[in-house]
Order: structure tokens, then C-alpha cells, then sequence
């Protein structure tokens, strides 16, 4: 550590993730997305132990995508889901992730618990349009470890607004994923220059 012009400068993992200052973000791991992903088979059983051990330790926030009502949802958002849907006509968008859906629910294996804040949002970042950057300064929060779905999405751009905010991104390396696995080694590399990237077993080894 370093102490420069009155701050606290964090430079190893240990101090960076250090409890005290550190809270999880567990990014949309919902019903209607895990089905998707490159390691589906897997994932649930690499994260669920994770988030145990981590949530005895520090703060653990949810986020669920929760899509406006379609007379509040802006033409780009509407195009770029029929993008992703390919089609090529909004009135054949079918629902997803709807309140109350099945889709939209967090396994159990990975459930939130007593305690953990779940966050209803609505773009792919944590922090436009909630309150979560004002919730976590007075919390003394200056870390976020950011595992979910999807590496090259929400996760990559809630980690680089999170930078560019002044936190500490650190972006779990298996405790993300995406729907094929070069999307999702493709957006490691491309946060490893911006960000910190890092092993379910570097963070236990730091956090002792």
C-alpha cells in the first residue's frame, strides 16, 4: 500500500479486496440466461460455493434485468433486442425476463439470501438509473468483484463504469460467462489492460 496526498493507495490483491471496503456484484444469473451460456453444466456448481464463501465476508448485491414497460423503452433499445432476437419487426419481440417469469428467477444454487440487496435494473450498467454508487460511498465501499452473465455485456460495462468512477473492478475470471466461450476469453483480454482479472482461487488466497 501507498499513502500519497492524504490517500490510501491499494496495490495487491489482499489489500484491494480486503473485506472491510469490498462488496460482490452477481450479475443477472437468471433462469432465462443460464441456458445460454458456453458452460451452463458447470457454472452454477464453480459459483454457488463462491458467492457462500464471499457472502460471510462482505456484501452481496443481485442485479435482475427488468425490462421497461414498452411505452417507456427508447427505439434503440427496441432495436437492438431485435438484434439479438433477429427479427425484423418489434411487434414480434416476444416477453423476456418478465416480473414473475420462471426465466427471470435466480437458481437456487446461487439464491440470494437474508441480507443481500436485489436490484431490479434496467440497462447494462449498475450504475444509470440506480442507486447504487451513492448506497456503496457511504458504505465505505471502494471494491466491487463482479461475477455473472454476461462477460462481454453487463459485466464488462458495469467493470469499466465502475473504473471510470473511481472503484476498484475486479472481475472474477470463471465466476463470469458468457454464450460462447471466445465471447467470453475475448472480453477477459480486452478488461485485463483496464481492470483487475481474477481467479476464484486468487481471491480466496487473498482474502485468507
Amino acid at each position: 500500500m501507498k499513502h500519497f496526498q492524504g490517500i490510501d493507495i491499494y496495490e495487491t490483491l489482499p489489500e484491494i479486496v480486503a473485506p472491510a471496503h469490498s462488496a460482490l456484484v452477481v450479475w443477472d444469473v437468471q433462469a432465462g440466461l443460464i441456458g445460454r451460456i458456453h458452460d451452463k453444466d458447470s457454472y452454477l456448481s464453480k459459483l454457488g460455493p463462491f458467492i457462500k464463501a464471499l457472502r460471510v465476508r462482505m456484501p452481496v448485491i443481485y442485479t435482475l434485468i427488468t425490462p421497461l414497460p414498452d411505452a417507456f423503452r427508447g427505439p434503440w433499445a427496441i432495436y437492438n433486442q431485435m438484434r439479438r432476437m433477429g427479427v425484423d419487426d418489434p411487434s414480434k419481440l416476444r416477453p423476456f425476463l418478465q416480473p414473475g417469469s420462471r426465466e427471470r428467477e435466480v437458481p437456487s444454487e446461487v439464491a440470494p439470501q437474508e441480507g443481500d440487496w436485489v436490484l431490479d435494473k434496467t440497462s447494462a450498467s449498475l450504475f444509470v438509473g440506480t442507486p447504487v454508487e451513492a448506497t456503496l460511498r457511504s458504505r465505505g465501499v471502494q471494491t466491487l468483484l463482479f461475477a455473472g452473465i454476461a462477460t462481454d455485456a453487463g459485466v464488462e460495462t458495469s467493470a469499466r463504469h465502475a473504473s471510470a468512477l473511481g472503484f476498484y473492478p475486479v472481475v472474477v475470471r470463471e465466476g463470469c460467462s458468457s454464450m460462447t466461450r471466445e465471447a467470453h476469453e475475448r472480453s477477459l483480454a480486452s478488461l485485463a489492460g483496464q481492470v483487475i482479472v481474477a481467479s476464484m482461487e486468487e481471491i480466496r488466497q487473498a482474502l485468507g
